[in-house]
Order: structure tokens, then sequence, then C-alpha cells
């Protein structure tokens, strides 16, 4: 089942199961997405492609990580909590992340590949990975990975 209808479909559960972070995330999200549907000049019954909603469902998670980030620094843990417990479940509706070593492996056979074994070819190198690594490793873990290989 697609993403985009699997959101659709969660929601009347989490009515039934009252749960009230789960529905405002799911409703949230599936805004989200019907104003990236009418972005792209379709109608607002359709649904996303797969990879139209992975993008969605990775803009949400962002900007959680940036709330958190940002609340914490205030030292507000009551506003960053909310925003954990929706991260977690908006996390659910994305594919499992690569790990730093798998991401290493990758990169250290690109690299032998590539040729590239200077610091000056770190954005260039970067973007070749996050292109091949796209929706399969967080993009943070990636650029880590480059900065600690071409130091």
């Amino acid at each position: 089942m697609a993403i985009h209808e699997t959101i659709k479909k969660a929601i009347p559960d989490a009515l039934r199961a009252r749960d009230e972070v789960r529905l405002r995330t799911l409703r949230s999200i599936l805004t989200a997405m019907t104003n990236e549907i009418v972005a792209k000049k379709r109608k607002p019954n359709e649904l996303l492609t797969d990879e139209e909603a992975l993008v969605v469902v990775k803009r949400a998670v962002n900007q959680r990580k940036d709330s958190i980030e940002q609340f914490e620094k205030a030292s507000r843990n009551d506003l960053a909590e909310p925003e954990r417990a929706e991260l977690a479940i908006l996390k659910s509706y994305l594919p499992v992340q690569m790990s730093r070593e798998e991401i290493i492996k990758i990169a250290r056979a690109k690299m032998t590949e590539l040729g590239i074994s200077t610091k000056t070819e770190t954005g260039k190198f970067t973007g070749i990975l996050m292109k091949e690594l796209s929706g399969k490793a967080d993009g943070g873990d990636v650029k880590a990975v480059v900065d600690t290989l071409l130091t």
C-alpha cells in the first residue's frame, strides 16, 4: 500500500484509539501532502507517489528536528517533548536508514572507484554519495562520514 494511502487509513485508527498525538501528527502530514499535490497543480483528491510522499515526510521530520533543537537551546523541554513524540511517529513512515558503518563501506568503495583522495573534492564527493544513498541514509551521517574519510 502506498505511503499516502497508509497515512489516510491510519487516521480513523488513531481516532478510535483516542491517540491525540498520533492523530495530530497524521493530520498535519496529510495536510502537507495535500498541499504538495495542489502545488504540483493536481487535484487534491489524488494520491502522491511513494517518492513524493517520502519527500514530504522527510521535510516534516527535518522540521521536527529543527524545532526540538531550538526548544532545547531555549531550555523549553515542555515544548520539545511533543515534537519528539511526533518525530517518532513520522519516522515510522520512513524506510530504515543505513548505519554509519554501512555508509563508510559504500563511501570507501566509491572513493576508490572515482579516485577521490583530497579534501578539495569533498563537496563533489558528498553530492555523488547523496544521490546514490538518496532515501537510504541520513544526510548528516553521509556528510560526517565524508568529512572523516577526507581529512
